[in-house]
Formats: C-alpha cells, sequence, structure tokens
C-alpha cells in the first residue's frame, strides 16, 4: 500500500494506482476528455492535470501513479488556471455550435467549458473542415473532434479493424480514415463503437428521422415500425424516465403517440429467425456431407461484414437466415401487406435498433426480397426495401423529444398483431448468448421432442468477450462458442484456421456484451453500459408467458398460412440470403 495526501485527505491505496483512481476512491472525480481506462491512457488532453507538492509542473493523473509520501492538490489555482487554458486551446481548434450538434447536452467538453465558466475564447480559431460522404450511416465531423484518440484506440485494441489513425503532425494533427483511404474504401463493418466511445459529437449516425417524419406525413403511406429487443433496455435513458417506468407498454405508447400506424415487435422475427437458422443446423448436422463447421449466427450485420472482409473463405459457414430485422421487413411487405389489403410500395418499414450497421444492411442487395417474390426480378421492375428506413435508440430518443411526449404521463399499450407477438427467447437476442441459447431451446425440442427447462442452457451467458460450452443434443455432443468484440471474433477465427478451436456453432456479436451495447444505444461517457442492460432482458424472458420461440402462435400461423415450413421454398425466398 501506498500512503499520500489528495486535497488534505489522508489515504491509502495499492501500488501502481493511478492519480486519478486514488482521488476517486475518495469522492473526487476529475475531469477528463480521452481517458477511457485500459483503452485509452495517453494523457492527450491534459485536462487531468493535479499539483504535486515540491514539483513545479503540474502532471497529468489519469497515467501517473500514485507515490508514497505524495502531497496532491487536484483544483488549487494553479491547476484551475492550466485546466482552463487547456481546454479553451481545444475550443480554439472545436466547432462549438452546440445547439445544431447532436451530443448537446450530453458532451463532456460542453460540461467541462460550462463548469470552468469559459465564455469566450482568448486565441484565434482554427477549424478543420474536410468533406465525408453524408449518405454513410456514420457520419464524421472533423470540426469537432478534440484528437484524443478514443476513436482510434476502440477500433484498434476492442475492435481490431484499424479503420482511424492520426493524420499529419503538430497543429494540424487530426483524425481520419487510415491509410489515406475513405471510409467507403475502407473494412468499417459500421459497428458504431467508436460513435459511443467519442466525447464530442465529431461521430454519429447519420440522422434518417425527417425521413420517417415525412412518411408519417404521408397520407397515402402505412407506416409499420419494428422494435428491436435492446432497444427496450435503454429507449428512456436519454429521457430521464426512471427504470421502473420505462417498460415495453410505455414504449409502444410514445410510439404510437408520434403517429405510426402499425407498432410491432421484432422479437417475433426473432422467434422466425430461431425456426429458420435452428432447422438450418439441424440440417448440416444431420447431413454426413456437410462440411462447414462451425456453423456461424449471421444476425448481426457488423460481424457479418466483418467476416465478409476478413475472412472470406470461411463466409459459407455463415447461416443463411437473414437477420431478424431484415426478416421481418420481408414479412411485413408480403404476408401483412396482403393480410391488410395493401401494396408493398404503399408500405413505409421502419425500423429502430441498438445499431449503426443495420442502416447499411437495409440496403444489401439481398435485402429486396418481398418485392421480388411479388413483381420477380425481370430487368426493370421496380426493387423495394424490405426495410425503408433504420433508425437508432437515439434517433428514437430525439423523435419523442421532438414530439415534447412526456412518456411517465402514457398510458402503457400492447404491440399490434399479427406481428407482435414474442417468446422470451425472441428478448433474449438483444444479449451476446442470447440467438445461441434461443437456437439450442429450439434446436432441444426438436430433436428430443420435448421441452428442455428453459434455463437448460444458460452457461451460454456472460459478458466474459468469449465463452465456450458443450451440451447433449440427440446422439452428440454439440460444442459452442459464443463471442462478442471484433477482436475476440479475430483471435477465434484464427484459432479455428490453426485448428486450435473446434466448434459445432457459433455466436458473434460485433459489439461488447451484445446489442445491449450496440452502437446505436444511448451514450453514458466513461461507463459500459451492456452488463446494466443486458440483466433487463433475462428479466423479461422470465416473465414470457411462452419461453421457447417454436411455441410463438403467430409465428405458427405465418407458416400455417403463408410461409409452408422453415426452409421451403416461400421462406428460402424471403428469410434467407443467396449470395
Amino acid at each position: 500500500m501506498v500512503t499520500l495526501t489528495i486535497d488534505n485527505k489522508k489515504i491509502s491505496v495499492p501500488e501502481g494506482t493511478t492519480i486519478m483512481k486514488a482521488a476517486a476512491s475518495v469522492g473526487i472525480i476529475l475531469p477528463h476528455l480521452c481517458y477511457l481506462e485500459g483503452i485509452n491512457e495517453i494523457s492527450a488532453c491534459k485536462v487531468c492535470v493535479v499539483e504535486v507538492q515540491g514539483k513545479v509542473k503540474l502532471v497529468t493523473a489519469c497515467n501517473n501513479p500514485v507515490e508514497e509520501g505524495m502531497v496532491l492538490f487536484t483544483n488549487s489555482p494553479k491547476v484551475r488556471s492550466v485546466r482552463r487554458t487547456n481546454v479553451e486551446l481545444i475550443l480554439s481548434q472545436h466547432n462549438s455550435n452546440c445547439a445544431t450538434c447532436v451530443r448537446s447536452g450530453n458532451c463532456n467538453l460542453q460540461k467541462l467549458s460550462n463548469d470552468l465558466g469559459i465564455l469566450d475564447i482568448p486565441y484565434k480559431k482554427e477549424i478543420t473542415e474536410m468533406p465525408w460522404n453524408k449518405e454513410f450511416p456514420l457520419i464524421r465531423d472533423f470540426g469537432k473532434c478534440i484528437k484524443c484518440m478514443r476513436c482510434v484506440q476502440i477500433c484498434d485494441k476492442v475492435q481490431a479493424l484499424h479503420i482511424w489513425d492520426v493524420q499529419n503532425t503538430g497543429s494540424r494533427t487530426t483524425v481520419d480514415v487510415s491509410r489515406n483511404r475513405t471510409i467507403e474504401e475502407s473494412d468499417c463493418s459500421v459497428c458504431g463503437q467508436c460513435i459511443t466511445h467519442c466525447p464530442t459529437g465529431a461521430l454519429r449516425e447519420r440522422d434518417d428521422t425527417a425521413k420517417v417524419f415525412r412518411a408519417l406525413a404521408d397520407p397515402e403511406m402505412v407506416t409499420v415500425v419494428q422494435v428491436a429487443p435492446a432497444v427496450r433496455t435503454a429507449w428512456a435513458e436519454a429521457l430521464n424516465l426512471p427504470s421502473y417506468m420505462a417498460t415495453e407498454g410505455r414504449m409502444v405508447a410514445a410510439l404510437k403517440k408520434i403517429g405510426f400506424d402499425y407498432v410491432f415487435d421484432t422479437n417475433f422475427s426473432a422467434d422466425l429467425t430461431i425456426m429458420e437458422e435452428g432447422n438450418e443446423l439441424l440440417a448440416r448436422l444431420l447431413d454426413p456431407k456437410e462440411k462447414r463447421w462451425p456453423m456461424f449466427t449471421s444476425c448481426c450485420p457488423a460481424w457479418v461484414s466483418f467476416l465478409k472482409t476478413q475472412y472470406p473463405q470461411l463466409a459459407d459457414h455463415l447461416s443463411t437466415a437473414k437477420s431478424p430485422q431484415q426478416m421481418f421487413g420481408a414479412v411485413t411487405k408480403s404476408y401483412f401487406a396482403e393480410t391488410i389489403g395493401v401494396e408493398p410500395d404503399k408500405i413505409c418499414s421502419i425500423s429502430i435498433m441498438p445499431c449503426v450497421s443495420k442502416k447499411r444492411e437495409a440496403t444489401l442487395s439481398d435485402m429486396y426480397s418481398a418485392g421480388e417474390l411479388k413483381n420477380g426480378t425481370a430487368q426493370g421492375a421496380k426493387r423495394i426495401p424490405d426495410v425503408d428506413i433504420v433508425l437508432t435508440t437515439r434517433e428514437l430518443a430525439r423523435m419523442i423529444r421532438a414530439e415534447h411526449i412526456a412518456p411517465d404521463l402514457l398510458t402503457e399499450e400492447a404491440f399490434d398483431s399479427p406481428l407482435g407477438e414474442s417468446s422470451g427467447a425472441g428478448v433474449i437476442f438483444g444479449v451476446t448468448g442470447g440467438v445461441m441459447e434461443a437456437a439450442l431451446r429450439t434446436a432441444y425440442y426438436c430433436v428430443e421432442g420435448v421441452n428442455p427447462p428453459p434455463d437448460a442452457f444458460s452457461d451460454v451467458r456472460g459478458f466474459e468477450g468469449r465463452k465456450e460450452a458443450s451440451f447433449r443434443l440427440g446422439e452428440r455432443t454439440l460444442r459452442t462458442c459464443t463471442v462478442s468484440g471484433l477482436k475476440n471474433a479475430r483471435d477465434l477465427m484464427e484459432d479455428i484456421l490453426r485448428g486450435e478451436a473446434e466448434y459445432d456453432f457459433v455466436e458473434v456479436m460485433a459489439c461488447p456484451g451484445g446489442c445491449v451495447g450496440g452502437g446505436g444505444q444511448p451514450i453514458t461517457d466513461g461507463f459500459e453500459m451492456a452488463d446494466v442492460r443486458g440483466p433487463k432482458l433475462y428479466q423479461l424472458d422470465e416473465k414470457r408467458p411462452l419461453r421457447f420461440s417454436h411455441e410463438n402462435p403467430e409465428v405458427a400461423k405465418l407458416y400455417e398460412d403463408y410461409l409452408g415450413a422453415p426452409l421451403g421454398e416461400k421462406s428460402h425466398a424471403l428469410l434467407h440470403t443467396h449470395g
């Protein structure tokens, strides 16, 4: 232990503890902009400086360890003066139009400037402006970048894609796409982790709320919205709604208040995904000629993009089942359109996702199934996307605020039918291991003829980043692996290629912790929220009267009335990729 004094408080902390952590242990929270524990400890912003008695120069608290007998002052006149100067210098190169910034009210730089009482900048403003494709799902505003390097470190250390890098030197230093590429030329998976770890508005998702408002105002358009499972764990975080009031029912009520004609639950198509993907797994297991092991889940578009760009030789190991978002869109513009007697092109299919990569997924060539099923693929035929617009959880919160809706005053409402019923298995899709667990519940039923205990496969749960488990399924042992975070996925792929790991079924989520920690979720700077949001989905699972995807009556009716059977001709046309 090391004994020191911080702001006249004598404390003891373990040797090697940073000054910042030592201060936090006695309730002294030091301001910072660049620091991310274990990820970015490079003292780039110089905002966390403290004064050490007996030393002329201030030291940064984030990456300097305590020393025996050290006497520290965290808010002395000298500290305040230097800290203020450092922030003023940052602001001299920052586009400070806070009123039109997506992070206004949730920005560390804005808060710190206010806390320091900075009302004007004594330095000449020099703001970097560079072109960016505003149609790309991920938007970078160079004028708001503070060169903290968080995005670089997250992409390098957590996601292992190395999309961002430092460009230029000195006062011209900025961050841009690495190796002089455009973002379109890069291998960016659009996971959005750089967005959720950016302390300012330098990175954000493409805002599509205006498109939704236009669709809502069109009297000839039927608006159908689906909500992903992870959204319900976080939608109210930015609305100051207590967690006990942030229910599914109030979320539905808020969406109906906004004006959507139909509000459905993506959990329905999560159950549908299990019927297709689970049966695909069983079909592969029964085929003695099948060599594509392991089978990878395909629900996460950022993971699918990662695999196809980084390990194309393993791409045919992916399940051909579409993600729940895209299955829902295909069913909406085929089965549901016929049910309500509306042409597919008169339905605006909107999804609310915890994910930025879903915006790109909706535009992929395989995601126009419903229109092609109806009109064929003849040259000149109008291509109708299954999902027209994708919003993030953050965009949903912005729409609720824009409509001046107070969710706490709303009466809870239920999802609409016939695409609103779901099981607990569908709910847990939003957390790492959830797709695996849901699939195993149904696979066990298909093999054994009886349901397993609902929590029989809970060994796949956990936020470790990579977790292995084995289960008996009929006469064989099924070896599984659940992975979250793309660096963990890269390590796994390398192990598989070297023959050091063998599995039958692998689930990968690009974002650490799964969709609950997705790149489209609300931002709580400096905190990882996946392990807070994830348990909420397991609680919903436990409360659901149905715990198994194959018991969803609305899914059963869809097969009976329209699709026929899992992996059948119509199911394959609508619910599977073909490339």
